[in-house]
């Protein structure tokens, strides 16, 4: 009998892990494995034609973040509504103590054991957990009001201030932009909308006064690359030829001549995008922009698919903070936007924003098997 016990808990075992893995959706899988080849055949031409040092890392990277992604989509999704608060406070105490033993130029990352990691990426997924297991008890008649808008702008402003004052303003007001683009998500109310605008505009001398000195050169130099062109502005004129020297087909993979010359600044890491516009052309980049824009419509639809505001406001913010990066990236490079630290998910250099991108889709995995409408 024992036997028989053993073999029917093993058959149902096997019956739920592929009942679960049948409920996958494959096109946001095929959407990260196309991106993560597309990242390391990048990062192997950007070190002129080398694994070394950033393609083998980042396929190892690729292949431990999609091991754990997995790992999470199969968690039940009850999880991360538990241990959304813990996580919050966690990364919000690891962004303090960036303060006092953060390493690099600027004091962004923390070292352990020979690892780093960059708590200001981890926070972004944090804020989206957070934010949605506040507003899963909130009614939609509290939501019409100002009041319990109150204590997720203090939410969203504790990390954003910390890593603004690491100095990082640009990941700052990407983690504000993205809490705003959820209290948009569940039905802010319009009153707060127009008061936030006028808060906003007022705001901009005090703003730009208190700016580092390189934010204020950052800025004007977007305005106008020419008035440093061998300093602050050096590298979005070099982006712009690059991607302009593509052509509609490219020069080659592996032939591009600014990269392999050294003209690109930070080829590797946020100005990768400049390197696959010069040897795979417009039409190369116009489908690698395409197969993110089905990424983040694959997790945006999942999340008018599942039972729970909590499912369907992380959804939302995860599909949020992949197009927050891709659009910021992209802009910042072709000189549409400020230079800012915006990687390219899963194909710029960087374990931190790598393994939260992973992580944050693991979750959506998650909660298209376990919460999903019947």
């Amino acid at each position: 009998m024992n036997s028989n016990v053993k073999k029917f808990s093993s058959e149902s075992i096997i019956t739920i892990f592929f009942s679960k893995l049948l409920k996958i959706n494959w096109i946001i899988i095929f959407c990260l494995i196309f991106l993560g080849v597309v990242g390391v055949a990048s990062l192997y031409s950007a070190a002129g034609s080398d694994w070394y040092p950033w393609a083998k890392n980042h396929l190892i990277r690729l292949i431990f973040g999609f091991g754990l992604m997995f790992l999470i989509a199969f968690t039940p999704s009850k999880f991360f509504f538990k241990f959304s608060v813990l996580s919050f406070i966690l990364c919000v105490c690891a962004l303090i103590l960036v303060k006092f033993i953060g390493t690099g130029s600027v004091q962004r990352w923390i070292s352990y054991g020979g690892i780093n990691f960059q708590p200001s990426e981890i926070v972004k997924l944090t804020l989206i957990l957070i934010l949605a297991k506040y507003f899963d008890h909130i009614s939609k008649i509290q939501l019409e009001k100002l009041l319990p808008y109150v204590i997720p702008i203090f939410i969203i402003m504790i990390p954003g201030f910390l890593v603004i004052s690491q100095p990082d303003l640009g990941t700052g007001l990407t983690i504000i932009l993205l809490g705003i683009s959820i209290l948009f998500f569940v039905g802010i109310s319009m009153k707060f909308i127009i008061f936030s605008i006028l808060i906003s505009i007022s705001s901009v001398p005090f703003v730009w006064q208190n700016l580092y000195e390189y934010q204020k050169n950052r800025i004007l130099v977007f305005l106008n690359p020419e008035i440093d062109s061998l300093g602050s502005g050096y590298q979005i004129i070099q982006s712009k030829i690059a991607i302009g020297s593509g052509g509609l087909f490219g020069k080659g993979f592996l032939l591009g001549t600014q990269s392999r010359l050294d003209y690109l600044p930070e080829k590797h890491t946020d100005f990768i995008f400049t390197l696959i516009s010069e040897e795979l052309g417009f039409f190369g980049s116009i489908s690698i922009i395409l197969v993110y824009c089905l990424l983040i419509a694959s997790i945006m639809k999942v999340s008018f698919n599942v039972e729970s505001l909590f499912s369907k406001v992380v959804v939302f913010g995860i599909g949020c903070l992949i197009f927050l990066y891709l659009s910021l990236n992209i802009g910042m490079v072709c000189g549409l936007l400020p230079v800012v630290g915006a990687p390219l998910p899963l194909v710029s250099y960087g374990g931190t924003s790598l393994l939260t991108v992973l992580i944050s889709v693991g979750i959506v995995l998650s909660i298209s098997i376990h919460d999903k409408k019947v």
